[in-house]
């Protein structure tokens, strides 16, 4: 009864945007997490930040990655993926944000927060948040090195 009730409420919201144009700024992290400071029925919070690496690929380094997406698909998955983990784990919040455009190496391209009455149910909503968003949203990243050129990222 509670999942039936729990997924109409979530069904009649409209998708969330999780896209953010350029990197995560750390202060907008910070806020984040400083406004949840005064919800006493939060026991646990679970934060996943996902940073550009400057990978060195076939002896070229990675000196930026540009992130696209088809965001109205992106958008309503999300969404699905958002009630099924709330079905799923007992959460007061969840929060997601994902850049669109260049990227730095060394900048904030994901920021995933999931929060709950005890760690558990926060830790592993976010993980199971991360690895589906990965696998499941049509985004992509445009790998550019140092030498200006380029290659199409994979989600591994």
């Amino acid at each position: 009864m509670q999942e039936d009730k729990t997924s109409a409420i979530m069904t009649e919201r409209k998708p969330k945007n999780i896209f953010v144009q350029g990197p995560i700024a750390s202060s907008f992290i910070a806020d984040s997490i400083q406004k949840h400071s005064s919800k006493k029925e939060i026991g646990g919070h679970s934060i996943f930040l996902g940073q550009v690496r400057a990978d060195t690929i076939n002896g070229k380094k990675v000196f930026s990655i540009e992130y696209t997406s088809y965001e109205e698909m992106a958008l309503e998955k999300m969404h699905r993926i958002r009630e099924d983990i709330f079905i799923k784990y007992p959460l007061t919040c969840m929060h997601v944000y994902h850049s669109l455009g260049k990227i730095a190496a060394g900048e904030i391209c994901l920021f995933v927060f999931t929060s709950s009455a005890h760690r558990k149910a926060a830790i592993d909503a976010c993980e199971e948040t991360v690895e589906r968003l990965k696998a499941e949203l049509p985004i992509w990243g445009k790998e550019s090195f140092e030498d200006e050129t380029y290659q199409w990222k994979e989600n591994k």
